[in-house]
């Protein structure tokens, strides 16, 4: 495995970059969170890691056009590179490795 990590919330957010496609973009990845997980995101984590996985080069952006329901303003797209999707099956792997170490867990009625 790479020595450079991913933290939690960074594959997070990697993930739903490639999940979005060309909608990856600051608020719809804290809705896709929100609707595929249940989780709360902050909209400043959510941009803060953006800005993160961008300099480690997983993921690429670009201005896009601007809306009148946005009130003029452009959005920042987000689309993940090829180094983030490497990165992202380096961390599937890893944790497929790990679960085959798991013993057989019972479920215990409660």
């Amino acid at each position: 495995m790479s020595k450079e990590y991913l933290g939690e919330f960074e594959e997070l957010v990697l993930t739903m970059v490639g999940i979005l496609g060309e909608e990856a973009y600051g608020n719809a990845i804290v809705q896709e969170i929100k609707d595929r997980l249940g989780r709360e995101a902050n909209l400043s984590a959510v941009h803060v890691t953006l800005y993160r996985l961008e300099d480690k080069g997983h993921v690429k952006s670009r201005m896009g056009g601007a809306s009148n329901t946005r009130g003029g303003r452009r959005k920042r797209i987000f689309t993940i590179t090829n180094a983030g999707v490497a990165m992202l099956k380096v961390m599937k792997e890893a944790r497929a490795d790990l679960w085959k170490l798991v013993p057989q867990l019972k479920v215990v009625s409660v």
